[in-house]
């Protein structure tokens, strides 16, 4: 008999070894470091649900008792909904409703109109998130975040409290303007932010439209250079760059911050309260990877950001940018800390 099983098997023990792992992390009280951490997601999150919400039809994955308490989890660029596929299910077990869904221009997610503009605004992805909750007739909920993600659970918190009972937010205050991005930043900083200056030219558009895929894999490897991910774990994600829509949504986001795009007059009055950098007030958890390699602020420049309940984790062991799917239990930790905080 051969010693090669199934993948689908394979798959399966090892979910229920890392399960275990992440259980026991979670049930010690201290903040999990890569003891904990997931190579590769279970399985591909699923199924995905469709539903209008605003300009879109979001595809979404539910997760838990539909009366549990709500939690949102948001991804960025160049990620996938799959960066919660360990995270997600230790807040379902927990009777939590966890809602995970594609940004626009990722996966599923679609315009319902083609004359809809393309854009990726801050103010246009936290409308997002709302019109989904509304949608979903979800009240109020738990919302946290990486990269993009964290930006708009940042943005929801500060504009629409009400709704949010709590934060987690991977690099803390992401809250930008057109005017506090056009500042110059010192040359080591300026390096960083390359793909961005890559993606104002009309090359860098034609660039990333037809290497896409490898192009996001480095990016990967950049921002994490600790994370040693297989292709398999790579690959689910990047079936999310195949939406038509996908190109067109990553390079406004960037020619938007740089003022080198318009965004919609309709979002006019948001972006006017984001500008002055008002204040999350509901109780947060802001998070650090000890080994991130994205561009992000010291925790230092944002602690007065938060006036609330407020505590800042920086998660050891080698854990980069993706936080979520690098550390699951630490994020899941603080997803359920903070929510016990907000009472």
């Amino acid at each position: 008999m051969s010693n090669l099983l199934p993948e689908t098997v394979t798959d399966r023990r090892g979910f229920v070894h890392r399960a275990a792992a992440i259980a026991a992390a979670l049930a010690g009280g201290a903040v999990p470091t890569q003891t904990a951490r997931a190579s590769s997601p279970a399985s591909p999150l699923g199924p995905v649900k469709q539903i209008d919400a605003g300009p879109l039809s979001i595809g979404y994955v539910e997760m838990g008792p539909a009366s549990g308490p709500a939690i949102l989890l948001f991804h960025g660029w160049p990620y996938a909904i799959d960066a919660f596929a360990d995270v997600a299910p230790l807040l379902a077990v927990r009777g939590h409703r966890v809602i995970v869904p594609h940004l626009r221009g990722h996966g599923s997610t679609m315009f319902r109109s083609a004359e809809t503009p393309r854009n990726a605004q801050q103010a246009a992805l936290a409308a997002d998130g709302l019109a989904l909750m509304d949608a979903l007739r979800i009240k109020q909920a738990t919302v946290a975040g990486f990269d993009w993600g964290a930006r708009t659970a940042d943005i929801m918190a500060v504009l629409w409290p009400e709704r949010c009972k709590a934060l987690v937010s991977v690099s803390g205050y992401l809250i930008g303007s057109q005017a506090g991005n056009a500042r110059p930043l010192p040359p080591q900083a300026e390096l960083q932010w390359w793909y961005q200056f890559y993606f104002a030219t009309e090359r860098g558009k034609a660039g990333y439209a037809a290497n896409t895929k490898a192009f996001n894999q480095l990016i990967w490897q950049l921002a994490s250079p600790k994370w040693k991910f297989d292709a398999a774990t790579f690959d689910r994600s990047a079936a999310a760059f195949a939406n038509p829509d996908h190109v067109a949504i990553v390079i406004h986001n960037y020619r938007w911050r740089l003022g080198l795009a318009e965004g919609e007059t309709r979002y006019d009055a948001i972006e006017a309260k984001l500008a002055v950098a008002p204040p999350v007030t509901i109780p947060s958890i802001t998070m650090e990877g000890d080994a991130n390699g994205a561009p992000h602020p010291d925790p230092a420049q944002y602690r007065g950001k938060f006036t609330g309940p407020y505590e800042h984790r920086l998660i050891a062991g080698g854990i980069g940018h993706n936080l979520p799917q690098e550390a699951p239990a630490a994020f899941a930790k603080a997803v359920l800390d903070v929510t016990r905080l907000a009472g």
